[in-house]
């Protein structure tokens, strides 16, 4: 490329002919591609916020992974805990037992999962402790029958700490008069709120032996909840620490198996989203055609004394080539760095929005978090510019081919 085709192609973008019309026109173009490239960068970042948000709340309150026997329990769980902590990886083992129950209060009845865990050991599963909003987890006294509830569950039974609440077992006992469910009335000694409403409103925690008590699991628990170093190796690791155990097998699972729903469909959505707002893109990228259109209308007399001074159709060509790359590079450039500010600033926005309106835009029983988490993935960014720049480029062609093709004795015919 001559200096002077980059020299003209920039000047013909700084048009004042026509009342700079041209140029107003490259103007709207350029915000066109800026709004299409800032709006899909926002967009792919809040999915990615989703996603992060989601896989800390989920990895603050379950478990990275679970053993449980082949019939639902483990017996000799003292000798298997100490082994898995033996494995390399694994950062703590400990026991639970859980069942499905129905809390009473009044006139209210819900049903939720009961977990029994060992306050002592809880914290170094899971980030459970750190949620409490009341209480703490050495409340939970053996024998005490005491509970944690979470904060939604909390809600619906409108119990408070210092209150107590009923839970009766799934399972009943023989009596004379028929089978009778087991129950037994708890003090509400804690609370927490973990921001996902699953868990805030389908748990409760209770001492291991009185779930062992309650649920008649004689000497044994459920299962053990395992933590690792790296909890995005946990599908490998907990299958490897499961080999190393030996015995007569195990079921394992781990958190992406328990949740993999939630992930996969924010994939499928984060795709959809952007071949969707792609074509958004694709729109203001070819409105660039539409400006280069012009220019080259407008330019007919300039083109064909360039021809006759020398320039060739390539010359000609790269001339106007060199104004849709540009439109397309500044709007491209201007959308990247506005979605990115709007993302890093998008969660006090969106707050302040809410505090404006009087209204909430995010319910947590259905996207199970109330606030707008984005995450600004630069893997993402340079994708959205490259496909944006690629479209702008190919909306240039056509124009510069016509732009090319202009015969300098028909356009100066009338001059």
């Amino acid at each position: 490329m001559n200096a002077y085709e980059w020299l003209i192609g920039t000047r013909y973008l700084r048009s004042t002919h026509r009342r700079g019309f041209v140029s107003f026109v490259a103007l709207m173009s350029v915000c066109g591609l800026m709004l299409g490239v800032a709006t899909l960068v926002v967009v792919l970042s809040v999915m990615n916020g989703f996603e992060r948000e989601l896989r800390s709340r989920i990895l603050a309150v379950t478990s990275h992974a679970t053993i449980m026997g082949l019939d639902g329990s483990l017996t000799d769980w003292r000798t298997l805990q100490a082994k898995v902590r033996s494995q390399p990886g694994v950062t703590a083992a400990v026991p639970y037992i859980e069942s499905q129950a129905m809390f009473a209060e009044g006139r209210r009845m819900v049903g939720a999962q009961v977990r029994g865990v060992l306050p002592q050991e809880e914290g170094r599963a899971t980030g459970l402790a750190q949620h409490l909003s009341a209480g703490r987890l050495a409340d939970l006294a053996p024998g005490s029958y005491t509970i944690i509830l979470g904060s939604a569950l909390a809600h619906e039974l409108n119990a408070r700490v210092g209150d107590s609440v009923v839970l009766i077992a799934p399972e009943g006992s023989a009596t004379p008069t028929g089978v009778v469910p087991r129950m037994r009335r708890f003090k509400v000694v804690g609370l927490f709120h973990s921001g996902m409403y699953e868990y805030d409103r389908g748990l409760a925690l209770v001492h291991l032996s009185d779930a062992a008590r309650l649920f008649r699991s004689d000497a044994g628990v459920t299962g053990l909840r395992l933590a690792f170093a790296d909890p995005l190796h946990a599908p490998a690791l907990v299958r490897r620490v499961a080999l190393a155990l030996g015995g007569n097998g195990f079921y394992v699972s781990d958190w992406t198996q328990d949740h993999a729903n939630f992930f996969r469909s924010i994939e499928i959505t984060k795709s959809m989203m952007f071949m969707i707002l792609l074509m958004l893109v694709a729109v203001a990228a070819f409105n660039i055609v539409a400006t280069l259109v012009m220019i080259v209308k407008e330019k007919q007399t300039d083109i064909a004394i360039l021809r006759t001074l020398g320039a060739g159709p390539r010359n000609v060509l790269l001339t106007f080539a060199v104004q849709g790359t540009l439109i397309g590079l500044a709007g491209t450039l201007a959308g990247a760095a506005l979605g990115t500010l709007l993302a890093d600033n998008l969660e006090s926005l969106v707050g302040g929005l809410e505090r404006l309106l009087g209204t909430q835009f995010l319910d947590a029983r259905v996207y199970y978090m109330s606030d707008l988490p984005a995450y600004v993935e630069w893997a993402d960014v340079l994708r959205v510019c490259g496909v944006a720049l690629v479209l702008c480029v190919l909306a240039t062609i056509y124009p510069a081919w016509r732009a090319s093709r202009t015969a300098p004795a028909e356009a100066l015919r009338h001059e």
